[in-house]
């Protein structure tokens, strides 16, 4: 069965879905049945900040929780069984790797299961994970690198970004200044123009790095996470971030340009040429009244897929509609269905554009 979700506007990749249909979205019920593990495992790798962590709340039985809009308002009842349990998929595994800065940092693997609904909150790989898992006959492994409080324009930054030179106004002398941003590899994030930089202990791209190799590290080891595989295709990636990049205008101002090259740098880092790749907006910044650095980002992310590097193989889905309250940095106040309207908003647009 194909999901039914309805487009407003399906053009140049920009997503505008409707939030009722999507809430009322008739996904069939998972089938319990393994998928066709002779084919090779289609990965899709997700990534960005807390958000993409993940926050909406599961348990607490009042309204933006999870088991309450569930088994209450009978909203994405593929998500359990006819005794009101959590439904589990067995053709899609979740992995979720996390640690902060490069490869030998603190980390762990947080997640290592069949798709299910388990611990106390979620993000938007559970509608991500449906919607493909429907698609799909081969096994789908949906793997999540990602750490809250990072930045695309520092933290995040890919390989081959160079530095630049931006003008912005000083929040202590109140004066305009311009300062060189960092480019990939250097430090500190920024400095003022004509003065010597002072490298600290980080370094622009470190969290990309670092996220990178940690699922590396899962593929490399991939019959540990997903049983009885023995090969992969990376299919595509999915990209939920902006709100640290709001606090810079230097950072802001450069974001389309940095989300051009992260598709790039994920192609060649996966060695995947024609993997995809979905990236949502921030749920506060609406078309009609965001301003300064949101408005930034929010322009950049609706112009990602019209680039000429990247139109046919990405897609920006427009999460404004799907908010159902908060913004970026209050994780939107942990509300579960804004989870999962923006993870089922990503995954069909990723059933999109493989099709």
């Amino acid at each position: 069965m194909k999901p039914t979700t309805t487009f407003l506007t399906a053009l140049f990749g920009l997503c505008v879905l409707n939030p009722t249909l999507l809430q009322a979205e008739e996904l069939p019920d998972p089938d319990g049945k393994p998928a066709d593990m002779s084919k090779p495992v289609k990965v899709f790798i997700l990534m960005g900040q807390s958000n993409m962590v993940g926050f909406g709340k599961v348990d607490g039985g009042k309204d933006g929780c999870l088991d309450y809009a569930v088994k209450e308002e009978g909203l994405f009842p593929f998500l359990v069984d006819d005794q009101g349990k959590w439904t589990q998929r067995q053709d899609v595994r979740y992995v979720f790797t996390m640690g902060s800065g490069g490869f030998g940092g603190k980390a762990g693997i947080k997640k290592n299961e069949f798709l299910t609904i388990t611990g106390g909150k979620i993000g938007p790989e559970i509608g991500i994970a449906h919607y493909l898992g429907n698609h799909y006959d081969e096994p789908v492994l949906i793997l999540k690198s990602c750490i809250g409080n990072r930045s695309l324009g520092w933290d995040l930054l890919p390989p081959g970004s160079p530095s630049y030179e931006y003008e912005e106004m000083d929040k202590k002398s109140k004066q305009m200044k311009t300062y060189t941003y960092a480019g990939y590899g250097q430090s500190p994030d920024r400095w003022e123009k004509g003065t010597e930089p002072q490298p600290i202990k980080w370094q622009a791209g470190l969290q990309y790095d670092g996220d990178i190799a940690r699922a590396k590290e899962v593929l490399k080891n991939l019959d540990t996470y997903y049983p009885g595989a023995t090969s992969y295709e990376i299919a595509g990636f999915f990209w939920w971030q902006g709100d640290k990049d709001r606090y810079k205008t230097g950072h802001a101002a450069k974001y389309q340009q940095n989300i051009v090259n992260l598709f790039k740098a994920l192609r060649k880092d996966f060695n995947a040429p024609k993997a995809k790749m979905v990236i949502a907006t921030l749920g506060q910044s609406a078309k009609d009244s965001a301003t300064g650095n949101d408005k930034l980002i929010l322009d950049a992310m609706l112009a990602f897929p019209m680039h000429p590097d990247c139109k046919g193989d990405t897609a920006t889905v427009y999460t404004h509609p799907l908010n159902l309250g908060g913004a970026s940095n209050s994780h939107y106040g942990g509300n579960a269905k804004t989870y999962m309207n923006v993870g089922l908003g990503m995954g069909k647009a990723m059933v999109e554009l493989v099709k």
